[in-house]
């Protein structure tokens, strides 16, 4: 059964950075497969920020894998990088094929429905190695996906449909912030893996 298709790739930033957009790489049984998959065994948890020194507990589920057990702080917690999964070594090699580049970690995110969401940030800690690619799977509901420029606050959009992945590049997490806003009008849950390059 073949599980990935190829589609035609797109850059979504005008300079500072490079975002591709390849639209929907799995196909549909591939997609379902995977997000059933990763909804039942991964070690979804809470994630946790901690704002004006009071540690705050998402609706949003996250979780954190590595081929190595990894340190990773953000928000003002840390998380220990957990033992890959067998759909996310075939998704990570599928990553590693597209972009070209060699991924050892993944941060995943559950949104529930569209009344959860992720402010402006980048992901530019320390831990990563500078202007690596940051590969960005969706699988579920489609939703909306903003960049915005630092300086010039010019602002992309683009809907990630499921099945599709988003490689951001280069200078991108320097110039650029995104956020995944909510949205009344979804209903359905969505899986986003990340898979980023940590330092050794």
């Amino acid at each position: 059964m073949r599980l990935f298709t190829e589609e035609k790739i797109e850059n979504l930033l005008p300079y500072d950075g490079i975002a591709e957009y390849s639209g929907s790489v799995l196909n549909g049984d591939g997609e379902r497969r995977f997000f059933d998959a990763l909804f039942k065994t991964i070690d979804w948890k809470p994630d946790e920020v901690v704002i004006a020194g009071k540690r705050i507990l998402t609706k949003r589920l996250v979780a954190w894998y590595g081929e190595r057990p990894y340190s990773y702080t953000y928000s003002g917690t840390t998380k220990q990088a957990l033992a890959w999964t067998d759909e996310l070594l075939e998704l990570r090699t599928r990553a590693n094929s597209l972009t070209g580049d060699k991924f050892n970690s993944c941060l995943l995110n559950l949104y529930h429905d569209g009344s959860e969401g992720v402010g402006w940030h980048s992901d530019n800690e320390d831990c990563f190695i500078r202007n690596a690619t940051i590969a960005s799977f969706s699988l579920g509901a489609e939703r909306r996906f903003l960049l915005k420029h630092r300086r010039s606050k010019e602002t992309i959009t683009v809907q990630l449909e499921s099945g599709s992945l988003l490689a951001m590049k280069g200078e991108t997490q320097t110039h650029w912030i995104h956020s995944l806003p909510k949205s009344v009008t979804v209903t359905e849950p969505r899986i986003n893996l990340t898979f980023r390059m940590m330092r050794d």
